[in-house]
């Protein structure tokens, strides 16, 4: 399966555990195994890094817009409505995706979680609009570094507003802990894992 343009750069990582002298890949210092992220807008590329050279591309504009810092900010909005509708005509087959601004392609862009990988979705831009209109309290997300992430549950629909290097990091539990067809329970304990500290560590803007 060919790496769709948008996420090209990200899904050419492998899903490896982070060794134990990890380098920054901008400077070369030594990074600790929790680390921040910078993303190279033109490759669409997740670079470990270290503190300092994450804080050089923290401001809009900084390196001349090519690299851009990943913020920290976690939120949850607890209004956030979504018909069952809507979410047929995003056409996300599964109960998770998230979605983000391509500053690259000037548009939001819809992936879900699979084994094999982020998988884009053709994310119809009248939709979008309709469920962002009715969702007034959504926070905006920054182009390319963060995402709004959401989850059907029950009988709604669960809105975060998370770094984009969480949402690699779902990707990553995904494909790395699925097995057979329909994933196994290494795989549905790790997903509980991630959204149970995802609401922890989420605040309501």
């Amino acid at each position: 399966m060919n790496a769709p343009s948008g996420l090209r750069g990200y899904r050419a990582r492998p899903v490896r555990p982070v060794p134990a002298e990890e380098l920054c890949e901008m400077c070369g210092v030594l990074i600790a195994a929790s680390h921040s992220h910078v993303v190279n807008v033109e490759v669409r590329g997740l670079m470990c890094v270290c503190r300092p050279c994450c804080l050089l591309f923290a401001q809009d504009g900084a390196g001349r817009g090519r690299f851009r810092a990943v913020p920290g900010r976690y939120l949850y909005d607890s209004a956030f409505t979504l018909t069952d509708a809507q979410w047929d005509r995003l056409q996300i087959p599964v109960g998770m995706a998230f979605f983000f601004r391509n500053s690259a392609l000037g548009r939001f862009a819809a992936f879900y979680p699979s084994p094999a990988g982020a998988t884009e979705s053709l994310l119809p831009a009248d939709t979008w609009e309709e469920i962002l209109a009715a969702n007034p309290a959504v926070p905006e997300a920054a182009p390319d570094v963060e995402a709004l992430l959401l989850r059907r549950r029950d009988d709604r629909v669960e809105c975060y507003l998370v770094p984009i290097d969480a949402c690699y990091d779902l990707v990553g539990r995904v494909r790395l802990h699925w097995r057979g067809f329909e994933g196994g329970g290494a795989v549905w304990e790790e997903l509980g894992d991630f959204f149970t500290r995802l609401q922890d560590r989420s605040r309501r803007p």
